[in-house]
């Protein structure tokens, strides 16, 4: 909503908002030109099981997600999101040497949990971090672009790597070196791009996990917690999309290719959708949300020729940008200010337990039954959350 004479939108945007894009985007070049071969690496070169593949994934999602509870926990209790934010880039930076020397499914998995605690410990404060800077009536607008951002980088991370797994004749190592100088310049662009609002203090309610304060996340706060861990049952780890994209005979160096175009497709539809958010029904996006899922699951269940799992690859990026940004934007408009942190905390912690039994569920179907079996599971359960969708009562946060 553009006020007759006022800036667009996007330019309404707080720098610090743009900055905090950037900074997810180059450390989301470094984890995918990682993670968009990790799949591949793990089964060729490590020879690991699927089902192995998606307890690892699985259990690295599940750990970034709990561990985004204490940090938005005590982003809170501090009143600090951005020392919080720099602990969680920096752990993120190091950690990328680790999959380069990996010899062995164990060291892959550390790698990964000490990965995505990182990732746990950012999370909530900079989602937190993002409320605080930005008016409310164009924070749809806000997490739309910092997510759109992020996106960028989930597919220019692939690109590179597929750019020179072709140089270096598949060469996986090489390449997880090189994503190491992306994550450090991360680290750099928050300690000296970020700025912190002065007005955030500590909260005058103490610790935010006292009863008192649990209380005041009220039921309408809640509901958004379980619609987001039901749409995370509904949609395991995107592992299962480059394994996918294998058994339709792409050559393993142009394998990332399947996240690159899943991640075109998000970032592309993340801003506009995060825009559509701050004026159209919640429940009605995230229905859409999910009629799009099922589509997705469907094609990837109907045939492994490369040319229907792209496009298969292609909703799942259009059902990423129309939910992703808009669960944020939910979180923040029914939890009070001084405990968005803990708000996110909790809503991560319960998507990240769905997210660990999803992808093991995904795992075993896949060894057991075969990929098809796999997606028709995930189109199940999709409808099982529209039904959810549709019969849950109205509340204040839907306008």
């Amino acid at each position: 909503m553009t006020h007759s004479g006022a800036k667009p939108i996007w330019r309404q945007i707080p720098k610090s908002v743009w900055a905090l894009g950037f900074v997810s985007m180059l450390m989301d070049i470094s984890s995918e030109m990682i993670h968009s071969l990790l799949p591949i690496f793990m089964l060729t070169t490590l020879h690991a099981s699927s089902l192995s593949i998606g307890l690892i994934e699985g259990a690295a999602e599940a750990t970034a997600l709990i561990v985004k509870v204490f940090s938005g926990v005590l982003s809170d209790y501090l009143g600090k999101r951005k020392s919080l934010a720099l602990i969680g880039y920096s752990l993120g930076a190091l950690t990328k040497p680790l999959f380069a020397i990996a010899g062995s499914s164990g060291m892959v998995l550390t790698a990964r949990l000490l990965d995505r605690v990182g990732k746990g410990i950012r999370g909530a404060p900079r989602d937190a971090l993002v409320a605080d800077i930005t008016p409310p009536e164009i924070r749809g607008a806000a997490f739309g672009l910092r997510q759109s951002l992020d996106t960028v980088g989930s597919f220019l991370g692939p690109l590179l790597a597929v750019a020179l797994m072709l140089l270096w004749a598949n060469d996986f190592r090489e390449v997880f070196w090189v994503a190491v100088i992306p994550g450090l310049l991360s680290v750099m662009m928050l300690l000296f791009g970020v700025r912190e609002p002065k007005h955030i203090q500590r909260s005058q309610h103490g610790n935010p996990i006292k009863r008192a304060n649990l209380q005041r996340l009220h039921a309408g706060y809640w509901r958004v917690v379980i619609i987001g861990a039901v749409f995370t049952l509904a949609r395991f780890s995107e592992a299962f999309l480059v394994l996918r994209a294998q058994q339709s005979g792409i050559p393993i160096a142009l394998l990332p290719l399947a996240m690159v175009a899943m991640n075109i497709v998000y970032s592309a539809t993340a801003y506009p959708f995060g825009r559509l958010s701050d004026s159209v029904s919640h429940r009605k996006l995230l229905g859409w949300g999910l009629v799009v899922l099922i589509a997705a699951d469907l094609v990837l269940a109907s045939s492994a020729d490369w040319r229907i799992v792209l496009a298969g690859v292609g909703l799942w990026g259009v059902h990423m940008g129309m939910t992703q940004g808009l669960l944020a934007k939910m979180v923040a408009d029914t939890a009070p200010a001084d405990l968005r942190g803990t708000a996110y905390g909790f809503f991560n912690l319960v998507g990240g337990i769905a997210m660990l039994l999803a992808s093991v569920m995904a795992g075993l179907l896949w060894d057991s039954y075969g990929a098809e079996f796999t997606f028709y599971a995930g189109a199940g359960f999709c409808l099982i959350a529209l039904f959810i969708l549709i019969t849950q009562r109205r509340d204040k946060a839907d306008h």
